[in-house]
């Protein structure tokens, strides 16, 4: 007779800090599992604490109402299949980040992660103490191994498995996204595969966490590193895997291969979902934003209505007689193709009488962007005041080409709770944009078509803070810009080796000096989808005061 194991992966979304909801998550996936007749539910990595924690999971009180959900969770979960939930352990002055497995209510076993990840957006290494290498746990006809998360970006765990008896590895990660993440996962997870000759399990959680997002495509390989189940990217999903055991031991039999979304879609999914999760996550259902008709505020305004609908998004056009005829008309348009309130608020008089506050201290000096920056700040504080009446999350919308080089002002445009598009360079906004026209999906919940406005997309960005003002005015233009960034940003190019790429020597040298005397504006902007693998903060974190400049 051949031996069958059916598994359940729990592709969930946990929040940070609720351990109630998330242990209840748990208890229903679980009543799922049973009903579907399931060995083993398999839930992601930290899932009671919801990830990733931060120093929140240093206090020893969180700790050990953590701890002691899981153990209501392992307890309640009995008369039906097995349970893996993530979770800490606290072991005298020793903290893991553990994987807990409870069978018929009883605890059965308790893996440690061995590899603490420290690079990037992680700090693993400074909150938790690394676990030796544990050994396969029986769940039903099989025995299990579970390198959890790092674990199985390194041979050793699983080699280690796959010689104590471990025949099927079951993997839960918290594992966040990046651009073409997918790939560079599998790729991981292939090696691991080929190395042990054993099926593979990949279980990721799936939501955002602040700045981070989890994009779930959790996956099950067979030994050769065949993919037979692929499950969606950015969704909640309970799914039933089934392995048969033959002569040559365990296999996964083929289930759903959901299409995988290209580079353009998965940024825009990740940046509207982080948004969501941002603000439902942080008790808000309202957001309000500054429409200015240029194709960052309608990028922005897009995201936000794809995440929570037109209804919950208010717009805000807030002019000058700098304001063009054609933004206001653009801005109008905009709001209009996307179902979303646009509100007019004049900032002319208010702008007059901080003037006019001021002018016996600025007596004898010329106008410069002392006097820009005014109508901006004017602008963040119209538009908080709304925030703050209505209950309305703020957005600001500097794209990262601007958030990099400091063409923001701070306390003014920068101004806001959330920033979807804090890592996208300017030339992936147009990008971006004429993707949205061109493609709708059953996530959005913002209407269909071309909702960005043709003109808004063609026109020269402007700030209009002054009279026929431009951009390139200021900034070099933003396909060389953008490709300077990439080279000192993403890459930690030196100067000469752009300049050697064809890029003007002076142009580089004042993007690289832009780029270190904003670092301090940064500092204090709003949190942002991270989709690069260089996100401003969490990736890449430079000092406030730096002197250095590299040389040419």
């Amino acid at each position: 007779m051949t031996d069958r194991f059916r598994l359940t992966i729990g592709q969930l979304n946990a929040t940070v800090g609720d351990l109630p909801g998330n242990a209840a998550k748990a208890r229903e996936a679980w009543a799922t599992a049973k009903e579907a007749g399931a060995d083993m539910l398999a839930l992601p990595e930290m899932f009671i604490t919801g990830y990733q924690t931060q120093d929140l999971v240093l206090k020893p009180a969180f700790t050990e109402q953590a701890m002691a959900a899981i153990q209501e969770v392992g307890a309640a979960c009995a008369d039906g299949p097995a349970i893996g939930i993530g979770g800490p352990w606290r072991d005298g002055d020793k903290l893991y980040n553990a994987y807990w497995i409870f069978k018929d209510g009883k605890l059965v076993a308790r893996v440690l992660k061995h590899h603490l990840p420290f690079k990037q957006l992680f700090d693993e290494l400074r909150l938790f103490d690394s676990g030796p290498i544990s050994g396969p746990y029986p769940v039903g006809a099989a025995r299990i191994g579970s390198p959890i998360c790092e674990d199985s970006w390194y041979p050793d765990v699983a080699e280690t498995l796959a010689e104590t008896g471990a025949e099927i590895l079951i993997v839960p990660n918290g594992s966040p996204y990046h651009r073409e993440k997918l790939d560079l996962r599998m790729g991981h997870m292939v090696g691991r595969v080929v190395e042990t000759g054993l099926p593979l399990v990949y279980v990721n959680l799936v939501g955002g966490q602040d700045d981070q997002l989890y994009d779930g495509a959790s996956f099950v390989l067979n030994p050769g590193g065949r993919k037979v189940v692929q499950l969606p990217a950015f969704e909640e999903v309970i799914a039933h895997v089934d392995f048969t055991r033959g002569e040559d031991g365990w296999r996964a039999e083929p289930g759903e291969l959901a299409p995988q979304p290209d580079a353009w879609e998965q940024d825009y999914h990740a940046m509207m979902l982080g948004l969501r999760e941002y603000l439902c996550k942080s008790g808000f259902s309202r957001m309000v934003l500054g429409l200015s008709g240029g194709i960052d505020s309608a990028l922005v305004a897009t995201i936000a209505t794809d995440a929570i609908g037109p209804e919950n998004v208010r717009c805000v056009m807030l002019p000058s007689e700098y304001t063009s005829q054609a933004s206001l008309d653009d801005a109008a348009d905009c709001a209009g193709r996307l179902g979303t309130r646009l509100d007019t608020v004049r900032i002319d008089a208010a702008r007059d009488a901080v003037e006019g506050a001021l002018a016996h201290l600025m007596e004898g000096t010329s106008p410069d962007t002392t006097e820009e920056n005014i109508q901006s700040r004017l602008r963040g504080v119209m538009l908080m005041a709304l925030s703050n009446k209505f209950g309305e999350m703020l957005l600001t919308t500097g794209n990262k080409s601007e958030v990099a080089v400091g063409y923001a002002t701070i306390y003014g445009d920068m101004a806001g709770g959330y920033n979807p598009i804090k890592d996208l360079y300017k030339t992936r906004v147009f990008e971006t944009c004429r993707w949205r026209n061109a493609n709708h999906r059953p996530w959005m919940k913002g209407p269909e078509g071309e909702v960005i406005p043709p003109q808004i997309i063609s026109k020269p960005p402007s700030a209009e803070l002054r009279p026929d003002q431009k951009d390139e005015d200021s900034l070099p233009p933003y396909e060389v810009l953008d490709a300077i960034l990439e080279g000192l940003v993403e890459k930690d190019l030196a100067l000469k080796d752009l300049v050697e790429q064809g890029f003007d020597a002076e142009t580089v040298r004042h993007v690289e000096k832009l780029l270190y005397i904003s670092e301090w504006k940064r500092y204090q902007a709003a949190p942002g989808p991270r989709i690069s693998t260089r996100a401003f903060w969490l990736d890449r974190r430079y000092p406030l005061v730096n002197r250095w400049r590299d040389e040419l």
